[in-house]
């Protein structure tokens, strides 16, 4: 089939005159303002010891609906765990190394408690560390990468957190200064970064509340001295 050499004339004739009216229409911007050299906090700035910030932390998770545990030794902390995976066979679990609780993998192979495939449907309890816990939110910072799997803190219906009292911080911006001090490195290799702020929840039109709908309906954290 040949091709109407006048057709194709005309449309490249149509299409550069609405170019060229486009051109013409535009009209110069100015030069954008300059950034401000400071910056107001998104919540006020917590500047407090770390027991002050631990409880900031701790009194902000509970309104959130976590379920907060902070045992005086190691050894406590992970019978608080045992105890939340009951009798429960298998966990979604990050790299035991990457989790700062000595002894983890361990302790799983003692009692019977193997890591699944981190997609395992039927896996109840997903077990993570944390990059930093934000005192003045309550929230729970997770970065992902190898050995650290989105989906463990996303799919099973219980999440534990794993995390230490010095991990605490006043606040998002603090966590991003301290990168931007050091090195944004981290930040840029991490395949996932999210702010984890209590459980799963959501309201449909008639502000009814479901817990779990898009994620863990339960979020226990433990805190390690």
């Amino acid at each position: 089939m040949n091709k109407d050499p006048q057709m194709n004339t005309d449309s490249s004739s149509s299409r550069t005159q609405i170019l060229q009216r486009l051109r013409a229409a535009q009209r110069p911007f100015p030069d954008a303002p300059p950034p401000p050299t400071e910056y107001l906090p998104v919540v006020p700035r917590i500047n407090s010891d770390q027991d002050s910030l631990t409880a900031q932390f701790i009194a902000a998770a509970e309104q959130l609906n976590c379920v907060v545990h902070k045992p005086a030794t190691e050894r406590e902390g992970m019978a608080v765990l045992l105890e939340l995976l009951g009798k429960d066979t298998a966990v979604s679990c990050w790299q035991p190394d990457l989790i700062p609780m000595p002894g983890l993998a361990t302790a799983l192979t003692d009692n019977g408690i193997k890591i699944t495939e981190p997609r395992d449907a039927n896996t109840r309890v997903g077990i993570t560390g944390s990059s930093a816990g934000l005192a003045a939110t309550g929230s729970l910072i997770l970065a992902t990468g190898p050995g650290q799997i989105r989906s463990t803190s996303l799919l099973p219906p219980l999440h534990i957190a794993i995390i230490r009292c010095n991990q605490i911080i006043s606040d998002l911006e603090s966590w991003f200064a301290r990168h931007k001090e050091t090195s944004l490195d981290n930040l840029r290799q991490a395949s996932n970064i999210v702010v984890i702020s209590g459980p799963s929840r959501t309201a449909d039109i008639a502000l009814q509340m479901v817990m779990g709908m898009h994620g863990p309906r339960v979020l226990h954290i433990i805190l390690l001295p």
